[in-house]
């Protein structure tokens, strides 16, 4: 009979946290959103240091203590936030990827057509695929050696890479299939459609690396004509 009474007064007795005052429950949120804050601060100063060494030498090839010394930080505080030197590459490309998200889609936004967002996407992708093309400067940053670390990483971690560029994948998508519905465009599958448009506009400046005269190289405009054409528009 007593244990019988005590599982039941178990069940109903209020926990911990339920019990706890709203004093004190604001009181550890506010703490916790400072450490977050000052946490967010101290990566920022991370990004930063490693941006300004890309501008400067163009390259990635930077030591770790040289992030450590611009940013005025430690390097138990680098260890703290970022497992290697290819962690903190990586989160340089998550920003520029996100950088270019934004742009990209305010490109498309400012468009009325189905065909004419389809364009915008394309022609603004192609200038943030385009790190040579100066006269079409896209971003804060030099993009050149992330868009060449990002091929290394795409040959080791494809799903990785993948799961950054899902933003960009995930609006084109959204523009093939609207113009699906409005009749413009003739394709079965948009998801693989929009796989081509990318793997076309995404890499050609890879491509143009390899062409010596830059007026034989490939467009924005160029390449927006052929997938127009691959659409059957």
């Amino acid at each position: 009979m007593d244990s019988k009474f005590d599982s039941a007064m178990a069940r109903t007795k209020p926990s911990k946290v339920a019990s706890e005052p709203g004093w004190r429950q604001r009181a550890v949120s506010r703490r916790l959103s400072a450490a977050r804050s000052r946490a967010e601060q101290r990566v920022q100063r991370f990004l930063d240091a490693a941006f300004e060494l890309i501008d400067d030498k163009g390259t990635t090839e930077f030591t770790i203590q040289e992030v450590v010394d611009r940013s005025k930080q430690s390097l138990r505080g680098f260890y703290q936030y970022f497992d290697s030197k290819d962690e903190l590459l990586f989160a340089l490309l998550e920003e520029v990827i996100g950088e270019a998200v934004d742009d990209v889609r305010a490109a498309v936004e400012s468009e009325s057509g189905p065909i004419e967002r389809l364009r915008g996407f394309t022609i603004r992708l192609h200038e943030w695929c385009e790190p040579l093309d100066a006269s079409r400067k896209r971003g804060a940053h030099n993009r050149l050696p992330i868009s060449e670390f990002s091929l290394q990483l795409a040959m080791k971690d494809p799903e990785r890479v993948a799961s950054v560029m899902a933003p960009l994948s995930r609006i084109l998508v959204e523009l093939l299939d609207a113009a699906v519905a409005a009749k413009v465009i003739s394709v079965t599958d948009t998801r693989r459609t929009a796989v081509l448009i990318q793997q076309t506009v995404m890499y050609s400046w890879l491509m143009n690396r390899l062409v010596q005269n830059s007026r034989v190289r490939v467009s924005a405009e160029q390449a927006w004509e052929f997938c127009l054409h691959g659409l059957g528009g």
